[in-house]
């Protein structure tokens, strides 16, 4: 029973196989050699709801980076990092989506993006609510700091999807993600960037 599931986590990858003799046992009628399992060298991490640290630790660590070569403030090198990432995500999902797609087609794919970055979007007539914030730990601590990169990953994410009437809308909400990306004008309290910026 214990090598059947042994050999799941193989094929799983979550661990690695080796055969070999003991120490002392060679030569002929020695037997077969042992096998010998050692967990794998493959990062895993599980979550439920799926959080995305290791964008957050990113997009952080390229913003530091950026300051200390530049001279640029950090909250600006942030900005620009968390931008730039997420345009380069909505450009692929642009792509995705055709160089004729329909304006659902290319929100789909930018959903379907959002969905393996741990956001759980939901579309509704107004546009994506994100039901999940993936960085949820940092943004309790560190709100302001990790919902305005969240926030300028989005503005990115809208100007790669080249769709104009797109606006990614601070909207906190407990519980949910503290970015709504709205399909048309609305007037909220807080900040709102188009594609086009």
């Amino acid at each position: 029973m214990a090598k059947f599931h042994l050999d799941r986590l193989v094929a799983s990858g979550l661990l690695d196989v080796e055969y070999r003799r003991p120490p002392g046992r060679g030569g002929p009628g020695a037997g077969r050699p042992t096998k010998l399992y050692r967990r794998s060298a493959q990062a895993l991490e599980v979550s439920v709801p799926q959080r995305r640290y290791d964008l957050a630790g990113r997009l952080l660590a390229e913003a530091v980076t950026e300051a200390e070569r530049s001279g640029t403030p950090l909250a600006e090198a942030l900005s620009q990092a968390a931008h730039t990432a997420g345009f380069e995500l909505g450009r692929e999902a642009r792509r995705r989506a055709g160089p004729r797609a329909a304006r659902s087609a290319v929100l789909a794919e930018g959903q379907a993006s959002l969905e393996d970055q741990g956001f759980e979007p939901s579309l509704d007539s107004s546009g994506l609510t994100l039901r999940n914030c993936p960085f949820d730990v940092l943004a309790k601590g560190y709100t302001e700091l990790v919902c305005g990169m969240n926030f300028d990953f989005m503005r990115g994410l809208v100007a790669g999807l080249e769709l104009g009437n797109v606006t990614a809308q601070l909207e906190p909400r407990p519980g949910l993600c503290c970015v709504r990306l709205c399909t048309e004008d609305r007037k909220t309290g807080g900040r709102a960037a188009t594609a086009a910026s």
